[in-house]
């Protein structure tokens, strides 16, 4: 990662100095890129439907991050455990991108981050946006207690199976770890093979979270919700109400989701 990109990076998640390498650090790294950067599959669906035969967008980092910093988007599970891997890296913590089974069907077919430091390591995951790391011990059960974020892991065979909570209810997804650590052309030639419908959620439909202060906002098509510890909002929104939504409460610009729209996207 170049430094000037990190330094834009950094700045627009609200430090002016990389983070001390301390557990405190990488949670406020990670608390800001949950609250900052949003899981979505924006890009991967403007290339989809516009039928784009180039490599799936934002699988290098320097593309990640120039999209975010112009336009406010994020990625799904490989681009963005990349682009958010790449600046732990460059902010000295010792990371390593990850495989997992998201769902637990037995391949690798999600992306993540972990962090050893302080003599265990840390999971540090975009797509479950847990708003702060958890401990990752293979082998041994535990529990984050979160009112909007709560998090099991369950010994299996070795390894963990991680229980997190979706964003549009009360119900739980099964995540076990995989492979660790694997490499980025790994990552990329996972993302490319979700290109296929049945090797993908997010090629059908937009799908899109980010954490807020008490608060996590997510889009499923053309329904957004608000989950607050109260319960969960939902509203199916028109196609000009979506946009408009997407732009103020999701932080994109106006010309990705032009795009997105022009396209076919909502």
């Amino acid at each position: 990662m170049k430094p000037e990109t990190a330094e834009r990076v950094l700045e627009r998640l609200g430090f002016g100095a990389p983070p001390l390498r301390t557990r405190a650090g990488l949670d406020a790294v990670y608390r800001a890129w949950c609250r900052s950067v949003p899981f979505d599959n924006v890009r991967k669906r403007i290339a989809l439907l516009e039928e784009d035969p180039a490599p799936m967008p934002g699988g290098h980092a320097a593309d990640f991050h120039a999209h975010w910093l112009a336009h406010g988007t994020g990625g799904t599970c490989w681009p963005s455990s990349n682009g958010l891997f790449t600046l732990l890296d460059f902010c000295g913590f010792d990371a390593r991108r990850i495989s997992a089974s998201m769902q637990d069907m037995g391949e690798p077919n999600h992306g993540s981050v972990a962090v050893h430091l302080d003599g265990q390591d840390w999971m540090a995951d975009t797509s479950m946006q847990t708003d702060a790391i958890f401990p990752i011990r293979r082998g041994e059960a535990a529990a984050v207690e979160h009112a909007l974020h709560p998090v099991s892991l369950e010994p299996v065979d070795g390894t963990l199976r991680i229980h997190w909570a979706v964003p549009m209810g009360d119900s739980t997804i099964p995540c076990r770890l995989l492979e660790d650590p694997v490499g980025h052309s790994f990552y990329l030639e996972r993302y490319e093979i979700t290109r296929a419908p049945d090797k993908s959620p997010f090629n059908q439909a937009l799908y899109a979270r980010k954490n807020f202060d008490g608060a996590v906002l997510a889009y499923l098509g053309r329904t957004r919700f608000w989950k607050r510890p109260g319960g969960v909002e939902s509203a199916e929104l028109e196609p000009d109400a979506l946009a408009r939504s997407l732009c103020d409460d999701l932080g994109l610009s106006e010309e990705i989701v032009d795009r997105l729209g022009r396209c076919g996207g909502l």
